[in-house]
């Protein structure tokens, strides 16, 4: 069986140096950003990403037993606890052809989610068919971008109600080794889904922060959306840009060790901390 695995994925490597640019003149997309960031969803045909898309959010989208159909960019917005982040269904990647529009839009987003289907027996290879595409276009999605052409990412291996899926999870998790982590659901019964929720969550690297003016509750309902490794003078000028000249001092609610205490400007702020700013 590994012998034949290895032989469909180097025919499937040939097949994919032969493959040929999207024909000029087709339709172009652009998905604009919104919520806390945007996270494209990539995969080969019939894999699920649609019945994903929809579990997650807001999102209806077409729904078939036929490849191909999503045709177009779907977003859809995915809530996190007391955030709004962005899902983007893309139209399938083959070897045989892929709008070049396609890897635009997966290049200027925030993360990806590499869609996977544990009923089929040639799990391994659509995933190694849509890693390929990916390299021939100088892109990859891997557990913690350190290239430009990295982009973070996860594995979500879908329909995990299907008989021999936990088998075929065993091998996709040992195809994969640690370059992605892999998060096992089925779409359909819901199974998975909020652990995958908040795998979608961490996997943009970003951080929650609120504001506390001085001698008031912190509003805890809109928080500031911050990179990690964000310190306390990035929120300052998220909050205003005034802030950034005129600082003087901070206070901070967060960790246990941290109930109103004074930090300074370069201290590395962590996911719910809470920011008093004195000018």
């Amino acid at each position: 069986m590994q012998a034949d695995l290895k032989r469909r994925i180097a025919k499937l490597r040939a097949q994919t140096q032969q493959r040929k640019g999207a024909a000029r003149g087709r339709p172009s997309f652009h998905v604009d950003k919104e919520g806390a960031g945007q996270i494209v969803m990539v995969g080969a045909p019939n894999v699920g990403k649609s019945t994903v898309l929809r579990a997650l959010t807001n999102a209806q989208p077409e729904i078939a037993d036929y490849p191909f159909t999503t045709r177009v960019p779907l977003p859809g917005m995915m809530t996190y606890e007391n955030i709004q982040v962005q899902l983007v269904d893309l139209p399938p990647i083959t070897v045989e052809f892929s709008e070049g529009w396609l890897f635009a839009i997966i290049r200027t987003a925030d993360a990806a989610a590499l869609v996977v289907d544990l009923s089929t027996d040639d799990l391994l290879v659509q995933t190694e068919q849509v890693q390929s595409v990916l390299g021939q276009a100088k892109l990859a999605i891997a557990a913690a971008a350190g290239e430009p052409n990295e982009k973070r990412g996860l594995v979500v291996a879908n329909k995990l109600d299907a008989p021999g899926a936990a088998a075929r999870l065993v091998l996709l998790r040992e195809f994969l080794g640690d370059r992605l982590p892999v998060f096992p659901v089925s779409a359909t019964y819901g199974t998975g889904v909020e652990e995958l929720r908040r795998a979608l969550f961490e996997v943009l690297g970003v951080i929650r922060v609120y504001s506390k003016p001085p001698g008031r509750k912190a509003d805890t309902s809109t928080p500031f959306i911050l990179r990690r490794g964000a310190t306390v003078l990035d929120a300052a000028e998220a909050i205003h840009k005034d802030f950034v000249a005129r600082l003087k001092y901070a206070r901070l609610w967060g960790q246990d060790e941290y109930q109103g205490q004074m930090v300074g400007r370069d201290h590395v702020l962590e996911d719910g901390d809470v920011l008093e700013l004195h000018a």
